[in-house]
């Protein structure tokens, strides 16, 4: 399901759960959350990621349940194991190797550009991410930002499940 998802494209849907740090981490999770679109009022809410590709892309239009969005563009560089990929997400955009992990796959953040500016790894959030597919077809995924010395800042996970492909959002939808 993993590799169909990123050859083909799809859609999932289902629950995530949503938390910030607390203290600083708290403060500063908070900000970033509102720069990525992410709703934290609540720590659970509905959700859905649409995947679409053209010919040199895949995007991902992540929705919460009030509207909120968060969309990435893909670029992949290369081929596994020696590739990465290229994630546009606003003006930030991050340079990602992909580890196999347990079954699923881990992002390993390698680089980041803000505004096309190059930053040290240091001084950007550490990202650590995952996905996989668990017995049942579900797709179990964790998002979560953290800084040295605060701790965690911000996470977001849960366990989805594939939308029919009538329900998909198709690439018109998308584009416009």
């Amino acid at each position: 399901m993993l590799q169909a998802l990123h050859r083909s494209g799809g859609a999932l849907g289902g629950q995530v759960a949503l938390s910030t740090g607390t203290g600083p981490a708290g403060y500063i999770g908070r900000r970033l959350a509102r720069r990525l679109g992410i709703p934290i009022d609540r720590a659970r809410r509905g959700f859905r990621v649409d995947i679409v590709h053209d010919a040199e892309t895949m995007q991902w239009r992540r929705r919460f349940d009030d509207g909120s969005e968060l969309i990435s563009v893909f670029r992949p560089v290369g081929r596994y194991p020696d590739g990465h990929w290229l994630e546009s997400t606003g003006p930030a955009r991050m340079k990602l190797a992909v580890e196999l992990d347990d079954g699923g796959w881990r992002w390993r953040l390698r680089g980041v550009e803000v505004r096309g500016v190059p930053l040290p790894l240091f001084l950007f959030p550490r990202t650590d991410a995952y996905k996989r597919i668990e017995d049942g077809g579900r797709y179990r995924f964790a998002v979560a930002f953290s800084l040295f010395p605060f701790g965690e800042l911000l996470r977001y996970e849960g366990a989805l499940h594939a939308v029919p492909a009538d329900a998909a959002v198709t690439d018109e939808r998308v584009a416009s």
